[in-house]
């Protein structure tokens, strides 16, 4: 990567991240040379899985194609594809204005702008700032559906439990309150009107336990999603996503486990970010998930993250471990909310005393209630439905409730998690594997 000085005060060029893609290395010093001072640069090859990599590893806001020669016809094909995958992406082509074919297949391609490499470098910069600023006044609150990611340091954490309960619950608030806004409201939505409810992504471990939670079966996993990639639209997500009763749809990991070995970290990545053109919400279930890459780039591209916990020594442990994996992956933890799960007031570790421990703002506190949610799952339903009285359920359902107005492109607020209690000796006692990570 050419490291570039930060420009002036600009918000848009400063510590922004540009790709050039290309298979000659002159363009790239070229272009390196009109940005100098600008930004930082780096040089990709001109081929899809490279590309998609680095754009999600290093958020890039634009990506400069290589439009001259035999190059032309492989870069049309990329524009077209981070049209789709990318939509927020600024796109210019590199090129010889003399080279009448590369230029037109660049117009064809629907490129941003094209700039040309037998002309003065001084207006690179300034075009570049130019569809920036307009790619940024043309963003809207709530364009796109919404991701919330619940993360759990290890299997056994309660996160598939919760994420089904959940899901099944904002999809019921939602299906009322669409009910209750009528046929009059629904048509002043635009994009929203397009999408649907609730999206479960069951991608923790044990695999498939979210499947097994709401009775459904599923033959179309996460995997066969990201490897059709090409093929989204709501037809295909119509045919072959498990739905439950609710209304709420599934897609889980695959059966066979090895089959995660075939995609990449950004292309399941990205196949969420489509997703989000399709259903308001995506509650991605990431509990016990151990790849801290993977786990690093959905949290980044997250809109909420919640890391769910409870009070025993090994999960506030695997949990430090987690955030300091994050961290040493450039994850700002700050901005993600804990959630302590299975509570027991009568023990001498208030929930306050883990948020502090992890240095993570508390969001939620979900009472231990083994009883009532063994009961439903006896009676294969959810708690929230088989006991929607109950205090677990309760918290579920605040839950719910505050993230409706979220969706919708407003503030999350949380009720006051009721943490209660002073530091106690387990502070102490946990010092050192804080000090660890």
């Amino acid at each position: 990567m050419t490291s570039l000085p930060p420009y002036g005060n600009t918000t848009l060029l400063g510590n922004a991240v540009f790709l050039h893609a290309s298979d000659t290395r002159q363009h790239t010093a070229w272009l390196a040379s009109a940005l100098s001072g600008h930004g930082l640069l780096s040089s990709v090859p001109l081929e899809e899985v490279a590309l998609m990599d680095a754009i999600g590893h290093k958020r890039a806001k634009a990506v400069f194609l290589d439009f001259t020669g035999d190059q032309a016809e492989r870069s049309a094909l990329l524009a077209s594809a981070l049209r789709r995958t990318w939509p927020e992406l600024v796109l210019i082509a590199l090129g010889h204005a003399s080279q009448t074919q590369g230029t037109l297949a660049a117009l064809r391609a629907g490129v941003d702008d094209f700039v040309d490499l037998d002309g003065p470098g001084e207006g690179v910069v300034p075009l570049l700032r130019e569809r920036l600023a307009q790619r940024e006044s043309a963003r809207t609150p709530a364009a796109s559906g919404r991701k919330l990611a619940l993360l759990g340091a290890r299997a056994g954490l309660g996160v598939s439990t919760l994420a089904c309960n959940l899901a099944a619950s904002v999809q019921q608030l939602r299906a009322r309150a669409q009910r209750h806004a009528g046929k009059a409201a629904s048509a002043t939505v635009d994009t929203r009107s397009q999408r649907q409810g609730v999206a479960l992504l069951d991608l923790g471990l044990p695999a498939r336990d979210g499947l097994l939670y709401l009775g459904l079966q599923s033959s179309f996993s996460f995997v066969d999603g990201v490897q059709n990639l090409h093929r989204l639209d709501q037809t295909l997500l119509d045919s072959a996503l498990a739905r439950h009763a609710n209304g709420t749809a599934v897609l889980p990991l695959p059966a066979d486990l090895t089959q995660v070995r075939d995609i990449s970290h950004s292309q399941s990545v990205n196949f969420t970010r489509l997703l989000s053109d399709y259903f308001d919400l995506q509650i991605i279930d990431l509990g016990g998930f151990t790849t801290p890459e993977f786990l690093a780039q959905l949290v980044r591209q997250a809109d909420q993250v919640w890391v769910v916990c409870d009070q025993s020594i090994g999960a506030i442990v695997s949990t430090s471990n987690l955030l300091r994996e994050l961290r040493d992956r450039g994850v700002d933890t700050a901005a993600l909310s804990l959630v302590v799960n299975r509570f027991e007031p009568g023990v001498d570790l208030p929930a306050q005393d883990i948020a502090r421990q992890l240095d993570l703002p508390l969001a939620y506190v979900l009472p231990a209630r083994r009883q009532s949610l063994l009961a439903a799952a006896t009676r294969g339903k959810l708690v929230v439905q088989d006991a929607p009285g109950d205090a677990w359920s309760q918290a579920v359902a605040d839950m719910a409730r505050a993230l409706l107005p979220w969706i919708d492109g407003g503030e999350l607020e949380r009720p006051a998690a009721d943490a209660g209690g002073a530091p106690t000796w387990v502070s102490r006692w946990l010092r050192p594997w804080k000090t660890q990570g």
